[in-house]
């Protein structure tokens, strides 16, 4: 929390009762760079370590949303080829996009981590049971965050994080059998 805001912070909800997973993407699931070809389409990168925890996340039962500032195609492909259904974008005001999603599915913020990198992303972080900021989030975010990653946006921070709430619900070991077992 910065030090001039004299509002005190909830206490954070224990990793392992973490339902859903909100995600920002520039920054988070990109490096925040804004790739744009010369004919104007703008493109996106997105690390595979990060698609893998989401399906690993999923797989565990729980739910991916996104919310995004800004809107580019290239996030709608990525969601739909990762399997997540909820997506908003070009939210200026992600609040209450945050809000509209946590009551359509259902899922109180208390069991709710969202993880952001920057100022637009803090009122989420404050509203939220686990707050996650990547190694590269604005110094405000990482104050804001329960978990800080070791990694960056765009390099494995999702990752990251996903296999932190997993492992603290016991939920990884079930990942991993499938991947130990012998298949004939």
């Amino acid at each position: 929390m910065p030090r001039n805001d004299p509002s005190p912070r909830p206490a954070f909800t224990p990793p392992e009762q973490i339902e859903l997973l909100v995600l920002d993407v520039d920054g988070v699931l990109t490096d925040g760079r804004i790739n744009i070809a010369s004919d104007g389409t703008e493109f996106k990168s997105f690390d595979v370590t990060d698609g893998a925890g989401i399906k690993y996340w999923m797989r565990a039962g729980r739910q991916v949303v996104i919310i995004s500032g800004r809107a580019c195609a290239s996030v709608t492909l990525r969601a739909a080829e990762l399997g997540i259904t909820s997506v908003r974008q070009n939210m200026k005001d992600k609040l209450p996009a945050y809000l509209s999603v946590l009551e359509e599915l259902n899922v109180p913020a208390q069991r709710t981590a969202v993880m952001g990198d920057d100022l637009p992303d803090l009122p989420l972080m404050r509203r939220c049971g686990f707050p996650i900021a990547p190694a590269n989030g604005c110094e405000e975010a990482r104050q804001a965050a329960a978990l800080v990653t070791g990694r960056g946006g765009g390099a494995g921070a999702v990752r990251e994080a996903v296999e932190y709430l997993l492992k603290a619900s016991g939920a990884w070991e079930q990942i991993l059998r499938r991947y130990y077992e012998d298949k004939k």
